[in-house]
């Protein structure tokens, strides 16, 4: 009979690629990973891996070994929520990783209401960006993930990941509230603000533009949309902004809408065999009546 506690490593170094990113993720050190799998080697007669620089490299038997893995930790993980499902009461816990803005906008309301009406279950909160998170989730480090979706931008595909939408929400040109032009062509001689190279959001931002005419001047880049904000309002700067990041304030920044009314996807996405947990399909109905409470921003 095969270790199952050696063939899960072994699905966790084809996940991650190194054996210090199996330590790091399982709080191990390194040598606790290379013995156990040399152990495993052992118990199957088979070489399963091969080094490769500083990585290993997966032989042909030990990509057997980690798709029974896989089956075995679906099972494990489905047996776990039917167990916690069978209780009278919901409990047990969620790890959630969450982008800035559905951090700020809906995790207050439904953590707040996760604390009254389902006391026994413990939420951990994590910020990631979208793209991470979607893998993370699927690697098992959180058990939901939400996320957010860019027109014409399509999120990463994950096998054995659910997705359910949860909201949408504008997205508009945001302007300081002296500017003189209000149309996206009108901004072709100002300053941008966006997000870093790479982001869902900067490719729509920069191909917004395009469509209208000219190419952004990026001269300012941050991840963190409130510094955003904070360039815009006070006049050193414009942007795009999602409908969201104005939830529990007022701005003095002019919201003007742009040709086609675009607006971003905002889902939750769940391993499969996760399912059934009655804590996280608790939280999402938390989520989803956060965002139902959601109202238009107010500009000026």
């Amino acid at each position: 009979m095969l270790d199952v506690h050696r063939l899960l490593l072994l699905r966790e170094l084809a996940i991650r690629g190194t054996m210090a990113a199996v330590a790091e993720s399982l709080a191990y050190s390194p040598s606790a990973v290379s013995q156990q799998l040399s152990l495993l080697e052992k118990e199957t007669g088979s070489v399963l891996l091969r080094k490769s620089g500083r990585r290993v490299q997966l032989t042909p038997q030990a990509e057997i070994l980690v798709k029974a893995a896989n089956e075995l930790s679906n099972i494990l993980e489905r047996a776990e929520a039917e167990l916690l499902a069978s209780h009278t009461s919901v409990r047990g816990r969620v790890r959630v990783a969450v982008f800035q803005s559905a951090a700020l906008a809906l995790m207050p309301s439904a953590l707040k209401a996760m604390s009254v009406d389902y006391p026994d279950v413990r939420v951990e909160m994590v910020q990631k960006e979208p793209e991470e998170a979607l893998h993370e989730t699927w690697a098992r480090d959180f058990d939901m993930v939400i996320a957010e979706q860019y027109p014409a931008h399509s999120a990463p595909w994950l096998p054995g990941l659910d997705r359910q939408d949860l909201t949408t929400d504008a997205i508009r040109l945001a302007v300081p509230n002296a500017s003189a032009g209000l149309a996206l062509a009108d901004m072709r001689e100002r300053a941008w603000v966006m997000e870093p190279r790479g982001s869902a959001s900067r490719h729509f931002a920069e191909q917004a533009c395009r469509s209208a005419g000219f190419e952004p001047d990026v001269r300012y880049e941050a991840a963190d949309l409130q510094s955003q904000i904070r360039l815009i309002e006070s006049g050193n700067a414009v942007g795009l902004m999602p409908d969201l990041v104005w939830t529990g304030r007022e701005t003095s920044c002019r919201l003007i809408d742009l040709p086609g009314n675009p607006r971003r996807t905002i889902f939750t996405a769940q391993r499969e065999a996760g399912l059934g947990s009655p804590a996280a399909s608790a939280l999402v109905r938390a989520l989803e009546r956060a965002a139902r409470e959601q109202r238009s921003p107010r500009g000026a």
